[in-house]
């Protein structure tokens, strides 16, 4: 077994978010062939609950305390030094330290960069192994410049300025690693045109889903009391393109879908509901969950799901997880993107209220609930299964336990 160093910039545990669950498995998958050391961070105080469960999987780890609050005055520092304010947020200097120490003395045949965030750790180090992959997951650069086009000053000067840094940051590494791998292949094209020289390193990895966990067999109590079809809505509540979502789908959506069936509700199930979606709570036809143990419930028994993000940055995982779990699924284009489920065979698209609203409806109609039900498991079954999608990153460290690896370092 060879020993690898993996970067996160959240500790991988629980795999109940979207960069959470991707780098979970990729964890997972690491620690099966190979020796893991994991540096990574924790800025929510409820996740240090979970380092004993991270430890069991690797052969050392280290947790870098960040707090949310001093983390964002901290981040403002990037300012002054030239950086990109999300790389200086996630700086820490005991995780810098632990990090050149592994590099040193462990001396890693690999490096497993779980986001471009985690990159400035590396990069300038000069132990650190000619095999660096990264998984960038998605183009954060593309993400701040759409947030600037959205936001109004002062924010759309930081976000455009962030938009800049990160672009820097992002073709820096494209030309230092091996590989970088995406969340999908549109995510993967949108990345080659940031670092165009490196195009042929550039790989979309889609997410799977653990069709096992997320089964609609397995027996659950609904938390619905039974008043009428529930449509969910589920993600981190604090992420803006689900607060955007979660605002339209319960300002425009679902009044036009009560219209026709005035018992509909709408349940939006999710961690750190922002106080905009918190004041939904207060509607008889919205419920506002916050946080809760386990999500497959509010799924299983809702009747169907909705991801009407307008806003969206890769593979949803709230789609994957719905659509395994059997569930009428109605998605908007953006929600799509890198999902190659067929429209009006394993779930319906609308971009629309009106559109989105009709397309609810249609899903609640028993025999076209049956058979959306049956083709969504079916599809994530035959696509979206760990072991399938992940295979490409055993390709990439290949031979790493022979006397050379076999890709080696990048142009």
């Amino acid at each position: 077994m060879a020993d690898v160093l993996f970067l996160a910039q959240r500790i991988p545990y629980p795999p109940n978010k979207g960069e959470k669950i991707r780098s979970w498995r990729l964890l997972e998958r690491l620690a099966r062939r190979h020796r893991v050391h994991l540096g990574c961070l924790i800025d929510d105080p409820d996740d240090w609950q979970y380092t004993d469960t991270v430890r069991r999987v690797t052969a050392d780890a280290h947790f870098g305390r960040v707090d949310r609050r001093s983390g964002r005055v901290r981040a403002m520092r990037g300012l002054l030094t030239g950086e990109p304010l999300s790389v200086t947020y996630f700086a820490r200097a005991d995780l810098k330290r632990w990090v050149r120490r592994v590099l040193a003395e462990v001396k890693p045949r690999a490096v497993v960069i779980s986001s471009s965030n985690m990159a400035p750790y590396v990069l300038d180090e000069p132990n650190r192994p000619p095999l660096m992959v990264a998984d960038v997951v998605d183009v954060d650069s593309a993400k701040f410049a759409h947030y600037a086009d959205d936001a109004r000053p002062p924010m759309r000067w930081v976000y455009r300025r962030e938009a800049a840094y990160v672009a820097d940051l992002e073709r820096r590494l494209a030309a230092e690693a091996a590989w970088c791998t995406l969340v999908s292949e549109p995510e993967a094209a949108l990345f080659r045109t940031v670092a165009p020289k490196a195009r042929a390193r550039v790989l979309g990895v889609p997410n799977g889903v653990d069709t096992a966990f997320f089964d609609p067999a397995v027996p659950s109590v609904s938390p619905y009391d039974g008043a009428g079809p529930v449509l969910a809505f589920t993600g981190h509540m604090d992420y803006p393109p689900n607060i955007d979502a979660a605002l339209w789908l319960a300002s425009e959506i679902l009044p036009l879908v009560r219209r026709s069936l005035p018992a509909a509700r709408l349940a939006i199930v999710g961690a750190n509901p922002v106080k905009e979606i918190q004041a939904l709570g207060s509607r008889k036809d919205v419920l506002v969950t916050g946080r809760v143990p386990d999500v497959r419930p509010y799924v299983r028994h809702a009747a169907v799901s909705v991801a009407p993000l307008r806003i969206a940055r890769g593979i949803q995982n709230k789609v994957l997880e719905a659509m395994a779990m059997a569930r009428p699924t109605v998605v908007t284009q953006a929600a799509l993107t890198g999902i190659a489920a067929v429209p009006g065979r394993d779930l319906l698209l609308a971009d629309t209220p009106a559109a989105i609203a009709a397309a609810v409806l249609e899903a609640l109609q028993p025999e076209r609930a049956r058979e959306l039900s049956a083709n969504a498991r079916r599809f994530v079954l035959a696509t979206h299964g760990w072991d399938q999608t992940f295979a490409a990153f055993d390709d990439m460290l290949r031979g790493l336990d022979g006397p050379e690896a076999v890709l080696g370092a990048a142009e």
